[in-house]
């Protein structure tokens, strides 16, 4: 069962307006990348659903931040269908984020109070996941829409609330223009974790570099 509600989920990603992005194989290596965004200020992490058994590296995830970071709200990411969201909120999941809008997802995580982020690419996706629950809505792929699309959106919908991913960085010049254009929060990837540093095992570098990230966010 989740460990928060959508309510406390959403006041999470309010706070520090950054949620990181990440998947590997490798549970120690999940474990300590979640550790050492906790240390740099994270509150709320995603777990891509992007491998073979990758739910059975959350799990251990799970179990590990239960313990290690008491305050991480843990959620899973790249789900398009209702069987695996479902899987992950047996597993724990406090949120679950879809590159699509899927409005089965919405139902089931509706039914247990946990908050469903689905991708949208238009304004009319948007508010229909908006009829369907969905409080928070992902604008992807945000490198190809850019903060002009959130800008003109947020004009006649202002109540949205959206979470851009992709295209953003832990940048000044990046990242305000994605609070300034009116974004909700922000996914970060693959710029929280550069494949050298996580290799290398270089955990101080994430925190680093989560704590800088966070930093400039709350400039905007």
């Amino acid at each position: 069962m989740a460990k928060f509600d959508k309510i406390a989920v959403l006041q999470k990603m309010g706070e520090t307006r950054m949620v990181p992005v990440f998947y590997d194989k490798d549970v120690e290596v999940a474990c300590q990348v979640v550790k050492a965004c906790y240390d740099g200020g994270v509150r709320a992490f995603e777990f891509t659903n992007r491998g073979d058994f990758a739910h059975e590296v959350f799990a251990e995830v799970v179990k590990f931040a239960a313990k290690e970071c008491p305050e991480m709200a843990m959620g899973v990411g790249s789900i398009v269908d209702p069987a695996t969201a479902a899987l992950y909120l047996q597993l724990g999941a406090c949120f679950v984020v879809g590159p699509l809008f899927n409005p089965e997802i919405a139902k089931i995580c509706n039914r247990r109070n946990v908050p469903y982020t689905p991708g949208c690419g238009s304004v009319s996706e948007v508010g229909f996941a908006q009829e369907c629950g969905c409080d928070l809505c992902k604008v992807f792929p945000g490198d190809v829409l850019g903060p002009k699309f959130v800008k003109g959106m947020k004009a006649p919908m202002p109540w949205s609330k959206l979470m851009v991913t992709g295209g953003v960085e832990p940048t000044e010049e990046n990242l305000k223009g994605w609070f300034a254009a009116g974004v909700y929060c922000v996914g970060m990837g693959s710029k929280l974790f550069p494949k050298d540093k996580v290799a290398a095992k270089d955990w101080k570098y994430v925190t680093d570099k989560c704590r800088e990230a966070l930093d400039i966010i709350k400039k905007f």
